[in-house]
């Protein structure tokens, strides 16, 4: 970032901690961006005209006489339909070799949209996994979270959701990816031939984790963009936000915030917050969708990063290994969509919701006959096909790797039914076994 001959130059700092150092300046602004001997650098306090700047590749070796020219500017991206099929870091500079972005210089941060210019989510996004679409259907403008265990292929279950989702857009933001992660989601995309829709913001492993923290607000400012400006569907896929909250406790632990729970700031739910609310549908048609990932310490789901997601999103999908099939599925009984009854039954078939519950009771069924087994009671001739069910109810529908539309999920979902049970036994409504239990 060049510096200009009007920017204020000053050479006396007052304070320098880990990650931050101060100063006395004025006309300074809030989250202005500034150059700290080279480094670039974010204002995050101002009390009187003592201003603390916040160091993203740290303060190592900054000197008290170290030379700070404030930018007169918060970040910003240029934004414009140049942005499609590009990869850039956290600053919003190119890193595929490309060249730079010619648009309309756009504040990253910005607030999110009033509520009395929403629309009420009412549009599905298919995604193809019938873990997500038969049980737990994404609405366009909604915002949802995987909670995962760090074992889990998370990655590799956003970039399916990325290909496969019926959106105008997607928008990657990556945070603390290895540079493996970064590769595998460049060389899927790519190999896809679907780079023309996707855009990234990228922060890996050998970035400073402070950098973290610009990431979700580029992915939105460019979500917005397309969403508001072009009225196109967009899905951003934020991962992983447990990195964005260590981030966020980096910072308010050097700067001796007293922590809150797990560690955390305590400002901790309203930075989730900012992010996730950005999720809206607009009345003209586009719309901002939010995927996230929540990898969790040991499955704790009461640690405060995940805690405080769960009241701020609308439901979560979990993944887990199923040891009876050996692949990663989308546990039925932990995940839920809250607005997926807003398009069930109504976008989709009739039969949905009534399918969708019968196989998820059956199910449940399932897990008290296996119960029973491992407990050493004897199982009934009906416990015997509820495991049978099961198994193959995860094989074809609940695992990941399931890449089917929606009436192929219900018509599969029927035939398992036909398969293992009598109707009675199924408990659907008449009409629905009428019109679908075919021979």
């Amino acid at each position: 970032m060049e510096t200009k001959a009007f920017q204020k130059i000053y050479t006396k700092i007052s304070k320098v901690t880990k990650a931050t150092c101060s100063l006395h300046a004025t006309d300074v602004g809030y989250e202005e961006m500034a150059l700290v001997n080279g480094r670039l650098s974010q204002v995050v306090k101002i009390l009187g005209d003592e201003v603390t700047l916040q160091i993203f590749s740290g303060t190592e070796g900054v000197p008290t006489n170290a030379e700070v020219v404030f930018l007169g500017k918060p970040p910003t991206l240029k934004v414009s339909d140049e942005l499609a099929g590009r990869f850039f870091n956290a600053y919003g500079e190119p890193i595929d070799g490309g060249p730079a972005i010619d648009g309309e210089e756009r504040q990253i941060g910005g607030p999110s949209v009033n509520p009395v210019k929403r629309e009420q989510p009412s549009k599905l996004i298919a995604t193809g996994i019938a873990g997500i679409d038969l049980n737990n259907t994404i609405v366009t403008g909604q915002k949802i979270p995987f909670f995962t265990d760090p074992n889990q292929p998370f990655n590799q279950v956003m970039a399916m959701v990325g290909l496969r989702a019926e959106a105008d857009k997607i928008i990657l933001g990556g945070m603390g990816l290895t540079n493996d992660d970064y590769l595998f989601y460049k060389n899927i995309f790519d190999n896809a031939g679907a780079l023309d829709r996707i855009i990234s913001f990228v922060n890996t492993t050998e970035d400073p984790p402070v950098e973290r923290l610009l990431v979700p607000d580029m992915a939105l400012t460019a979500a917005e963009y397309f969403a508001y400006d072009k009225n196109e569907k967009v899905l951003v896929l934020l991962t992983d936000m447990t990195l964005y909250a260590d981030a966020l406790s980096i910072v308010s632990n050097r700067m001796d915030q007293i922590p809150s729970k797990d560690s955390m700031p305590g400002s901790l739910y309203s930075d989730l917050a900012k992010i996730y609310e950005k999720a809206v549908q607009f009345p003209a048609g586009g719309s901002i969708t939010i995927i996230a990932v929540t990898t969790l310490s040991g499955g704790d789901i009461t640690h405060a990063i995940p805690d405080n997601t769960g009241y701020i999103t609308e439901g979560q999908l979990f993944l887990r290994r199923d040891t009876d099939i050996g692949k990663v599925i989308i546990d039925p009984f932990r995940s839920l969509s809250r607005l997926k009854q807003l398009v069930i039954g109504k976008q989709t078939r009739k039969d949905h919701p009534q399918v969708m519950n019968a196989a998820i009771r059956l199910y449940a069924d399932a897990a008290n006959a296996k119960t029973k087994l491992e407990n050493g009671f004897d199982l009934t001739e009906y416990d015997e096909r509820t495991l049978e069910f099961a198994k193959e109810y995860s094989d074809k529908l609940l695992a990941i790797d399931v890449n089917i539309d929606i009436d192929k999920m219900l018509d599969t979902a029927w035939e398992l039914f036909r398969k293992y049970f009598k109707p009675e036994e199924v408990g659907i409504k008449k009409e629905f076994v009428d019109a679908y239990w075919k021979n």
